[in-house]
């Protein structure tokens, strides 16, 4: 009888854990997507490792598509996405090349409501310092949260060419007013 009881009480504990971790993981999630849902813009700095080449910058963030990126960098590199359309200019050389990104996981930080869904449905890893909520659609992405802040501090994601990206960011602003033609894709040269 004795080992019965023992038996249940460790099955208890352990439902116990469970259900506790699940409730807070849960909560941590809800007020993860409470604060995106208030987010309309971004501005940041960011740390960029594409598989190892080490890229730093300062990026623009509208909801939806909208991204424009400046690079510290010898080539005076910049990046505008606005929606579906991405132009990377070599301001150095007077230089731009367009790309496409309709299948790259990159669009889901670029749209809220994919950005939502994966805290959503993304599977939770937790650490003392992070968040992390993978999330597998036609790849893996990885979004990466401030255990006490709860803000987006980055993502790893493998793209279309198999680079493995690693992007870390420090928010600097948030909903802030870009000017009219701040989004706007380079023509061709």
């Amino acid at each position: 009888m004795l080992v019965n009881v023992k038996f249940f009480k460790k099955i208890a504990l352990v439902l116990i854990f469970f259900l506790t971790s699940t409730i807070i993981s849960a909560d941590e999630k809800y007020q993860i997507i409470s604060k995106l849902n208030k987010l309309n813009s971004l501005e940041f700095t960011f740390n960029q490792m594409i598989n190892d080449k080490s890229e730093k910058g300062g990026c623009l963030l509208e909801f939806p598509g909208k991204l424009k990126c400046n690079y510290f960098d010898d080539k005076e590199k910049e990046l505008v996405i606005n929606n579906k359309r991405l132009a990377v200019t070599q301001k150095r050389y007077n230089k731009t090349y367009h790309y496409p990104i309709s299948k790259s996981p990159f669009l889901n930080i670029l749209y809220k409501d994919k950005l939502l869904d994966i805290v959503q449905s993304g599977e939770l890893k937790l650490n003392d310092q992070v968040i992390k909520l993978i999330y597998f659609d036609n790849s893996k992405i990885t979004v990466l949260f401030d255990r006490k802040s709860l803000e987006l501090i980055g993502w790893q994601i493998r793209d279309q060419y198999n680079n493995n990206i690693n992007f870390s960011l420090k928010i600097v602003a948030k909903n802030s007013i870009f000017k009219k033609g701040t989004f706007k894709v380079p023509e061709i040269n």
